[in-house]
């Protein structure tokens, strides 16, 4: 029986780490009967880490699915990793959902991956409620929190809860319980029946003065959005809770406002209103425009995909798990219905892929008996029997066919070289890391047929450390490892203007072709390389001659440098005119042109080595300050700011990731523990002299 497409919320919990997400959704599995009793991350027993990985290191690695019923509606969520290393895995998390519950930590607030998934949340339009979290904790401030968001994230944080007090229980003041600024209300929390009660009590009159005050706050956030509720306020009449509720839901659909609740979700207070938001403010899958892609055969023609069940099939595969039983591919349901024992049609591969079983999702497994015969639009689960799709792929009808716009991902920025003890090693090495390739879309590998060593790359060490244990552990590998390496880059550093040219015999041929192109470095280093067409006019050539010449380019420009061989990147290439003969000036002429002109910019260029540069956002007491600082200067760090944040001090540096390595560990010691750091990919820059030098001119 079809469900009501109204009742369904498709949702993320996304944060930076340790602000608590995987708490966040195991608390609600718990709150919503999903769980008989809940979990913890620090003992490895929460449902959505569920990888020994995961476990071990007490963080969420990949992303995980769990489906729960909360009152009348359903609820597909996906839980999130914090860690830049894997911001991957959010990234194909919010291509794909309807919502976001946005969690923050009451204690250290916007951090940088907290600004990393809002834009991210962004870029997707995804509608938000926050959480902030972890009240309790010694130094806890919602208020300094929520004042942060909206100048840190270009948000409109409009809190519809306050706090009962701050603080663990020795403090003065410490936190007890929420004010629901609705209904005006005091929501308290026992530790009865497991936590799950809460109980609505009026508001104590020594917190009503300050209840009000905010409620008004409130109110004023949303008056911009309702005349209704414009009006009521000016004839000083009473507001409705129902009409502040649906003016909160217009307002968040429209992302022109985010609703804020608190709470301490390690112990079971505020959980329930975090559910009761999901239902009320964030969208079901109506609420959502439709889908947009493109007729594949006419990629100038748009096409449109409603969220109806009568709409032919269409669906997005945004993840993969390898299993032994036949690979996973998850898949988010835009329109129409998907059968089990079915053919659909991939768009990207051109290829037909058979869907033999349809599979709800339990964390990263199929769900204990959550076979099922068929998905609706709106769905998020599993399909079994697909083998050429990849993540970003389209699966729609065969007779209606649809490409949705694919996922990006970052390029990798660390490398590590391993190599297999033996040859039989090598096979099943080669095979277990197209595995990993094919769930991890930032994971890559590629083997060296010199050297019989394999590089593997990846956004950060901790995400090479990851796939270390992975091969070793889970794989029971045999291979050595080497110390990883950077990424870099290359590109020319001054605009000039070059001459290629084909003037050979050839047999009894005489080969003809001359190209007049032009070489720019660009002002982002990381955009890559643009090759433009500007032979028009009198200048033009052959269109054959015209597209072997850019081919030949465009092939060019996707290998390596004249430094170290690595990949180039920001550069135009533009192509000027070109000189033909009557006789010779065919296609290969022109592509023999193109390489010579290539070769000559490159030289005449001045050859530049890139390097990778990180963003560090270090979160420590005012202590350490010093000590911190100074080390981040030794390694060649340029310090943008720093800030307060309550008791601690916000540091916002750019480095080089080559004097980055082993940095986790090194801030550790500087402050005795108590400072944190999180990394995330800015850009590249001019590598220093030393490192050009240790690279030969190929």
């Amino acid at each position: 029986m079809a469900r009501a497409l109204d009742k369904i919320r498709n949702i993320g919990v996304i944060a930076h780490i340790d602000a608590g997400k995987t708490t966040v959704t195991e608390k609600m599995l718990y709150m919503s009967g999903a769980k008989h009793r809940a979990g913890e991350v620090d003992s490895g027993t929460t449902e959505t880490d569920d990888d020994p990985e995961e476990q071990e290191r007490g963080i969420t690695i990949y992303a995980a699915c769990v489906t729960f019923k909360w009152k009348d509606y359903i609820v597909n969520l996906l839980d999130t990793p914090g860690h830049v290393d894997f911001t991957a895995e959010v990234e194909r998390c919010l291509r794909v959902l309807d919502g976001a519950v946005v969690v923050f930590s009451g204690r250290e607030g916007v951090e940088a991956q907290s600004e990393t998934v809002w834009r991210q949340a962004d870029k997707y339009e995804v509608p938000r409620i926050v959480f902030i979290n972890k009240l309790d904790r010694e130094g806890a401030d919602f208020y300094r929190v929520l004042e942060d968001i909206g100048p840190r994230l270009n948000a409109n944080p409009v809190p519809i809860q306050i706090p009962v007090g701050q603080g663990p229980g020795h403090t003065p003041d410490p936190f007890r319980g929420v004010i629901d600024l609705i209904d005006m209300q005091m929501l308290r929390f026992t530790a009865e029946d497991g936590g799950k009660q809460m109980l609505r009590e009026a508001i104590p009159d020594e917190l009503m003065d300050d209840a009000l005050s905010w409620r008004a706050e409130m109110l004023e956030g949303l008056y911009g959005l309702s005349n209704d509720l414009m009006e009521l306020a000016l004839e000083e009449k009473p507001i409705p809770s129902d009409l502040i509720r649906r003016v909160l839901r217009e307002g968040c659909l429209k992302r022109a406002i985010q609703p804020v609740v608190c709470g301490s979700a390690l112990h079971n207070v505020g959980v329930q209103p975090i559910l009761d938001a999901v239902g009320d403010y964030l969208p079901c899958p109506l609420d959502r425009p439709p889908v947009q892609g493109i007729d594949p055969k006419k990629p100038d023609t748009v096409l449109t995909r409603a969220p109806s069940a009568d709409e032919p099939f269409c669906g997005l595969v945004f993840k993969i798990l390898p299993a032994k039983t036949g690979d996973l591919y998850w898949i988010r349901v835009y329109s129409g219905k998907l059968d089990s024992n079915s053919r659909v049609y991939n768009p990207n591969r051109d290829k037909k892929e058979n869907v033999a079983q349809l599979w709800q999702i339990h964390a990263t497994k199929k769900e204990r008996q959550g076979q099922v015969e068929s998905l609706e639009c709106g769905d998020i689960a599993c399909a079994i029997g697909p083998r050429a799709s990849i993540t970003g792929d389209t699966l729609c009808d065969t007779r209606d066919v649809i490409q949705l716009p694919s996922i990006q991902f970052a390029q990798t920025v660390i490398s590590m070289a391993i190599e297999p003890e033996n040859t039989a090693e090598r096979k099943k090495l080669a095979e277990v890391l197209e595995m990993l390739k094919r769930q991890d879309p930032t994971f890559n590998a590629n083997e060296n047929a010199e050297s019989a060593q394999t590089l593997i790359s990846g956004m950060g060490e901790l995400h090479l450390d990851v796939i270390k244990h992975r091969l070793t552990r889970d794989f029971n590998l045999n291979v050595k490892f080497y110390k990883p390496r950077v990424n870099y880059r290359e590109t020319i550093g001054q605009a000039v203007d070059v001459v290629g040219q084909c003037n050979r015999q050839i047999g009894a041929t005489q080969m003809y072709a001359r190209l007049n192109i032009r070489f720019e470095p660009l002002e982002d280093a990381s955009a890559g390389i643009i090759v433009l067409d500007r032979c028009f006019g009198e200048d033009a050539l052959a269109d054959n001659l015209k597209t072997a010449a850019l081919e030949e380019l465009r092939s060019r420009s996707q290998g390596g440098g004249m430094i170290g061989s690595f990949p180039l990147t920001g550069m135009r290439i533009t192509l000027l005119s070109g000189e033909t003969r009557e006789v010779g000036s065919d296609e290969v002429a022109f592509r023999i042109a193109a390489n010579d002109a290539f070769d000559q910019g490159l030289e005449q260029g001045k050859p530049t080595l890139l390097e990778p540069v990180m963003k560090l956002d270090i979160t420590t007491p005012d202590d350490y300050v010093g000590e911190i600082v100074g080390d981040l200067q030794q390694r060649r760090a340029i310090i943008e700011a720093t800030e307060s944040r309550g008791a601690l001090t916000g540091i916002t540096a750019f480095a080089p990731l080559k004097e980055l390595f082993g940095y986790s560990s090194a801030i550790r010691s500087l402050s005795q523990g108590r400072a944190g750091c999180s990394m995330e990919p800015h850009g590249f820059q001019p590598a220093p002299q030393a490192d050009v030098e240790s690279f030969s001119f190929g």
